[in-house]
């Protein structure tokens, strides 16, 4: 898991965040960002709503399954930048870890955040 000073607390900030930041979209998942200079670094939600699974337990497993690949990942996204990753498959719950950090490396490219 993603420590703590590297994740949203709170609606406020994301709500900020989903009003005035950029999008980046894929067939399975979302991207959003903004820069935030008042911080020294970025932070990152993930967000897996019910319409992809009723089951806490699978949503709370996709959750975790990306925050990982964010969290090894991390040293190589730009700074400063907070992020809302928006998952909308169930098929992140049992995907290889592989091909889900590729998709997800992809999205970071293409929003340009990954160094």
């Amino acid at each position: 898991m993603l420590k703590y000073q590297f994740r949203f607390h709170g609606h406020g900030s994301l709500g900020y965040l989903y009003r005035n930041g950029k999008s980046v979209r894929v067939r399975r998942v979302a991207l959003r960002f903004i820069a935030n200079t008042k911080r020294p670094h970025g932070r990152v939600a993930v967000v897996v709503g019910k319409k992809v699974s009723k089951s806490a337990v699978v949503r709370n497993r996709i959750r975790r399954r990306v925050f990982e690949v964010v969290r090894t990942h991390y040293d190589h996204i730009k700074p400063q930048v907070d992020m809302a990753i928006t998952v909308f498959s169930i098929e992140y719950a049992t995907m290889p870890a592989e091909e889900l950090q590729t998709e997800l490396l992809s999205l970071l490219k293409d929003a340009g955040l990954y160094q």
